[in-house]
């Protein structure tokens, strides 16, 4: 992570007309250039996640136990390896190695060290450092007081709650008061338990079609209502779900596990879930990307996979290819990341970057962007998506068969369109479907949610400052050139999401955004990142569609964040990281361009002093720190290789045209 440091002392040259300040700008515009994949767009990197790799191990090592497979065990001890070598001093983990210890992550390592461990010393000692951090966490290693705290957690969402819970109860670790034991104080794993529990399995009953209890431990896993995805997809919408939209996979799938060990003493709701579960792992089938990642998710994945084990379906077709997805997701040390790549994402980031040079084109040969071109458009969804129902002309974040379309991914790729070649029949026939399919997500109160309109009160289903700030930047710059009908859309659509987020400002002028927090921030919250976000859609706007109180407020609120070194935090007084300095930067200097930015006191000198710690920190452009600000579903941290490269390059980029000026 990126230390602070020293305030830089203010120069009476704008920062722009710098040589520090150029030379640091085409650096960085180098090195992005120098990472495109042979084919001429981006596919970053993903941190490895200690949270991933538990869960692949426990996936891989249940389905060894079932069909034994020499390459899975050995995934399965080089993941154990990596998580060893991985962990906190403090005994726990945390979801990227530059993580601080968190209850969830620290659970599944538990429990895949409980699962797929062995006795050598390493792992005995690992074990031992592990129970001591949970009984700190929770307050025993009992199953009410462990459940208790994973629930608490993630409140009414069990999205996520859910699963961990799951996993744990195969693990043998929710089944008595404390653990069972070898004698030694440490947990007994899987391998060692007769072959009635194994596993927090009843295997008496597999392929029976009889449900077998094992112990208490189901008891402390809530059951998901898995017969409810036999209704049609339309009515996902009204009947509230305790899952968020996407993880429709893991309700089916740990429902059936669940039930399966734990069924219901309620007659009639057994009988519904008897008749549905054949439809309902059809379902389950028919949403299963051809590759085999639900979402290019290793967590989701690993966990269908390992509900299915316990459900009885080990050699369900779905557990088959979504085993040959973690194969292919395994890296050469051993870990596994979030997700695959976030491809689209970055080459979105990086090309909306670079064309805030006005000498981009000139770097980026007609060849190189006309390819650019092909390649996003190659990734617009044409067809109603399998998966949640979405209407063709979305995006996803990555080119991969996984990647659902979104309300983040979509104005990007749209932008870059829009960059790239707007004057095109075909850009601008993509561009008609994206924005059409964006006014179609657009929520009753204005806002913009992630995957599908009016699914819930959940994260990632409702409404969000941050989606709907980047979809008024893409309306925005694509209305001009849009068909009549479809244009007076877009302008009733702007005026109520420029509602949506006057009425979803913080009282002090900020925003909190849904996909990036900040781990050192009350609540985990990044409100820097929203309020940057949102500030540059609004700025996106003409005079007379404009909230330019708004605006005010949170050019006020960013630059009263800003530390005394110059850069920014997610929040006031957390440790600045390129990422967020970045975002701050941009959004005032974007902002600084407008005539009714000119009453903002300090504007200037506050974003000027971002740019020197931009250049201070990354070394003038010849090295960048990544920082775990990526938020995925249900608090799972993830830093990515790419963001501080295009988030500091946009931020530069933008104050060369923001005519800055210090007060001196």
């Amino acid at each position: 992570m990126t230390p602070s440091r020293p305030a830089p002392s203010i120069r009476t040259a704008p920062p722009q007309s710098r040589p520090e300040c150029r030379e640091t700008l085409d650096r960085l515009t180098h090195s992005l250039l120098a990472a495109r994949t042979s084919d001429g767009h981006w596919t970053g990197e993903l941190s490895s996640s200690a949270l991933s790799t538990a869960v692949a191990v426990i996936a891989l090592t249940l389905v060894d136990r079932h069909r034994p497979q020499t390459a899975l065990r050995a995934h399965a001890r080089g993941g154990i390896a990596w998580l060893i070598r991985a962990q906190n001093t403090d005994g726990g983990w945390g979801d990227t190695t530059d993580s601080p210890s968190n209850v969830s992550t620290t659970a599944l390592c538990w429990a895949a060290l409980t699962i797929a461990g062995t006795d050598d010393s390493g792992c005995v000692a690992a074990l031992e450092r592990v129970r001591d951090w949970m009984r700190r966490a929770a307050g025993s290693l009992g199953p009410r007081p462990l459940a208790d705290t994973i629930s608490r957690r993630y409140g009414k969402d069990r999205t996520f709650s859910v699963p961990i819970l799951t996993v744990l109860a195969l693990a043998g670790l929710l089944s008595a008061d404390e653990p069972n034991t070898d004698g030694s104080g440490n947990e007994q794993r899987g391998d060692d338990r007769n072959d009635r529990t194994r596993d927090g399995i009843d295997h008496r009953s597999q392929g029976s079609g009889e449900s077998g209890v094992v112990g208490s431990g189901w008891q402390h896993v809530p059951q998901l209502p898995f017969e409810l995805a036999a209704v049609p997809p339309a009515w996902y919408r009204w009947l509230r779900l305790p899952v968020v939209s996407y993880a429709l996979p893991a309700l089916i799938a740990i429902g059936q596990a669940r039930h399966r060990q734990r069924p219901t003493r309620n007659p009639l709701t057994r009988l519904v879930r008897l008749a549905a579960r054949k439809h309902t792992l059809r379902r389950l089938e028919a949403i299963q990307p051809r590759g085999g990642g639900f979402l290019e998710a290793t967590p989701l994945t690993s966990f269908v996979v390992m509900s299915l084990v316990a459900a009885g379906e080990s050699t369900h077709p779905v557990v088959e290819r979504g085993v040959a997805f973690l194969e292919r997701s395994v890296r050469a040390d051993g870990s596994w990341p979030i997700d695959t790549n976030l491809a689209t994402w970055v080459t979105t980031l990086s090309i909306n970057a670079l064309a805030r040079r006005p000498d981009w084109c000139d770097r980026l040969g007609p060849a190189e962007r006309s390819a650019l071109s092909r390649w996003l458009l190659d990734q617009q969804y044409r067809e109603r998506h399998v998966y949640t129902d979405a209407d063709p002309g979305g995006w996803a974040w990555t080119d991969l068969p996984g990647g659902v379309p979104d309300a983040d991914d979509t104005p990007g790729a749209l932008l870059a369109l829009h960059a790239l070649r707007a004057d095109t029949p075909e850009h601008r026939e993509a561009a008609c479907a994206g924005i059409g399919w964006l006014l179609d997500l657009q929520n009753a109160d204005g806002g913009i949610p992630t995957f599908c309109r009016g699914w819930g009160a959940l994260p990632f289903d409702r409404s969000s400052p941050d989606l709907t700030a980047h979809t008024l930047r893409a309306w925005t710059a694509w209305r001009p050139v849009l068909p009549g009908a479809l244009r007076v859309r877009t302008e009733r659509a702007t005026a109520r999401a420029v509602r949506f987020l006057e009425r979803s400002q913080e009282p002090d002028g900020s925003w909190i955004p849904l996909w990036f927090g900040n781990q050192a921030a009350p609540a985990d919250a990044n409100p820097v990142y929203g309020t940057a976000r949102v500030l540059e859609g609004l700025a996106a706007l003409p005079d007379i569609e404009a909230a330019p109180a708004c605006e005010h407020r949170a050019a006020h609120w960013l630059i009263g964040a800003q530390g005394g070194d110059g850069g920014w935090g997610g929040a006031p007084g957390v440790r600045p990281s390129i990422e967020e300095t970045a975002v701050a930067v941009s959004a005032l200097a974007v902002f600084r361009r407008l005539p009714r930015a000119a009453t903002v006191a300090d504007l200037d000198n506050s974003a000027a002093r971002g740019v020197e710690w931009l250049t201070d920190a990354t070394e003038e452009g010849r090295r960048v720190e990544t920082t775990p600000i990526g938020l995925y579903f249900a608090k799972l941290w993830y830093s990515e290789k790419l963001y501080p490269w295009t988030f500091a390059l946009g931020a530069l980029a933008a104050v060369e045209s923001a005519d800055l000026r210090y007060d001196q």
